[in-house]
């Protein structure tokens, strides 16, 4: 029997999934102080950015670190990454209602751009070997 771990590792579902949970449910307990509906709303919408922005997450990456060199291709696909995240998951959750909306991204924003910063210093590395 062959181990589960490296094939789930590349399945981009059980990613996606498990952002949509993760990430939804911290939103849920992010604002467990408000009614029950504005918390449910927060972790579905935070759960459903957070599956689509793991989607997104690796190729954004990759083509931002493809357009710079230097220092610039190891600090600007994070930052980039960020920018973009933040900015969708405020403007999205002030449209909905989401009551703690630090609270509610904070988590989901650090998970991401720490992902965002090590891939594009693996990228980085790996361009300056090969240059």
């Amino acid at each position: 029997m062959r181990p589960a771990g490296p094939t789930a590792a590349k399945n981009g579902l059980l990613h996606v999934l498990t952002a949509f949970v993760l990430m939804g449910g911290w939103a849920v307990f992010a604002n467990r102080a408000h009614p029950l509906p504005e918390a449910l709303v927060a972790g579905a919408l935070q759960g459903t950015m957070s599956g689509l922005i793991t989607l997104g997450l690796k190729r954004l990456v990759e083509r931002v670190s493809q357009r710079f060199r230097g220092v610039a291709g190891l600090v600007v696909p994070p930052l980039t990454a960020f920018a973009l995240s933040a900015t969708l998951l405020i403007l999205l959750h002030s449209a909905s209602g989401t009551p703690e909306i630090a609270r509610t991204i904070v988590v989901p924003l650090t998970v991401s751009t720490g992902y965002a910063a090590l891939y594009s210093w693996w990228l980085w590395k790996e361009r300056e070997r090969t240059t």
